[in-house]
């Protein structure tokens, strides 16, 4: 990465902290992957139960495969026999691992889903949420990270999934109510009543979608 685009997001991450310490919530600066998991693994105590939505930004640092090879209850929804009791099992571990579609420069988390799993799981239930977010995510204002979440993050998950929506063949959201759409539910986090429940860890790096 360009290391005027790396001083750029270096300078904007302490703001986007500010903003979301001001809403109740944990924020961490992370100038790489390497330095993300090592925050990540710091806040994830050993023995934790822990658990996931989809969160590709958790994967990219390494993070999924340190749980797996540690000494953590990792719950395992893919390898689950029982996907939807291991999909409610999130609700009730100590921590779930997430990311964002989209964060504002003063703290605010977008999100979107189809099965709500994720974005019920951020808002409550486990007693711990920690969100790997790269700078990439990172936008102006609401209505910004709304746009960012449906005509980004969206139509490449929905590529992703292998899905029949009309964002998956334009690139572009359609606001559809295809079957398979994956714009169901959105969730506009923007305070948390229960104090450093929510830990976000900003990574001046692209992660994700």
């Amino acid at each position: 990465m360009n290391e005027n685009i790396v001083k750029r997001n270096q300078l904007l991450a302490q703001q986007v902290i500010k903003g979301i310490e001001s809403r109740n919530m944990k924020g961490y600066y992370a100038a790489n992957k390497e330095e993300a998991l090592k925050i990540a693994l710091e806040i994830i105590p050993e023995s934790s139960s822990v658990t996931m939505g989809g969160a590709m930004s958790a994967h990219e640092i390494g993070l999924v495969d340190a749980l797996k090879n540690g000494n953590y209850n990792f719950i395992d929804r893919d390898k689950a026999e029982d996907k939807r009791a291991a999909m409610l099992a999130a609700y009730d571990a100590d921590y779930f691992l997430t990311s964002a579609n989209a964060i504002t420069e003063d703290g605010v988390m977008v999100n979107i889903d189809g099965n709500a799993n994720r974005v019920s799981a951020i808002a409550q239930g486990p007693k711990h949420v920690v969100a790997i977010v790269g700078m990439n995510k990172v936008c102006p204002d609401v209505d910004a990270a709304m746009k960012r979440a449906r005509n980004v993050a969206a139509p490449i998950n929905a590529q992703r999934f292998g899905l029949n929506t009309p964002c998956a063949k334009t690139g572009s959201c359609m606001n559809c109510k295809s079957p398979d759409t994956i714009c169901c539910q959105f969730l506009i986090t923007r305070f948390s009543r229960h104090a450093d429940r929510i830990h976000v860890i900003l990574v001046n790096d692209n992660l994700g979608f």
